[in-house]
């Protein structure tokens, strides 16, 4: 995170010597996410550096870093075939991530500073374009919550990620199906439309 990017100034890792121990656990988050859904053989003896510098931090940065970091990588992994690094597709699916969480008793997305602080439930997932789940941080703060609560917020970070049910199986392969352009239209978009459609006090939105 940027110094400035909290409400009392972050002090750099540099200056530490070190990256912090949260630092540390969300690079190694991001990189699990990344390569559930590369075929590193197809990469070959190479290493993508993402930097994901988080200019405000206002809840859900890790979730922000990996979907953030998955546009990047297709970018990076475009570019090495149209220069002919490399021959195959290295991405076999997309991977996006959302924070979700309960707070006041209600299924929230995508929860800011405010909504984190008095959150019943926080809880981060990492899922592919075909359904799957990679990752799923959740802890409850006083009340446990209960399986159906869950099944909601899965189903509500689904919808975010514009991800496909696994029930319907994965995604067309087709020839554009991971070109950046692409990428930033069929998450961003559908992200954007959920998150405009809710608010702590409201119903949970209709899933597609």
């Amino acid at each position: 995170m940027l110094p400035r990017s909290t409400q009392v100034r972050t002090q750099r890792d540099v200056y530490r010597g070190k990256a912090g121990g949260r630092t540390q656990e969300i690079q190694r988050l991001i990189g699990r996410s990344l390569r559930a859904v590369a075929d590193l053989p197809a990469l070959g003896e190479r290493t993508i550096l993402i930097d994901c510098d988080v200019i405000e931090a206002d809840g859900s940065t890790r979730v922000t870093s990996i979907t953030g970091a998955f546009v990047a990588l297709a970018g990076a992994l475009g570019h090495l075939r149209e220069v002919g690094s490399i021959k195959r597709q290295v991405l076999k699916d997309h991977v996006a991530a959302a924070s979700v969480g309960i707070v006041n008793g209600v299924s929230v997305l995508d929860l800011d500073y405010d909504e984190d602080s008095v959150a019943g439930v926080d809880m981060n997932i990492v899922m592919t374009g075909g359904g799957t789940l990679v990752e799923v941080q959740g802890t409850a703060d006083g009340r446990p919550f209960s399986s159906v609560e869950l099944s909601e917020m899965v189903e509500l970070a689904r919808a975010a990620s514009g991800a496909s049910s696994a029930r319907s199986g994965a995604p067309s392969r087709s020839s554009d199906f991971l070109e950046p352009e692409a990428l930033a239209g069929n998450w961003g978009s559908r992200r954007r439309d959920v998150i405009e459609r809710r608010s702590p006090s409201d119903p949970l939105p209709p899933l597609s």
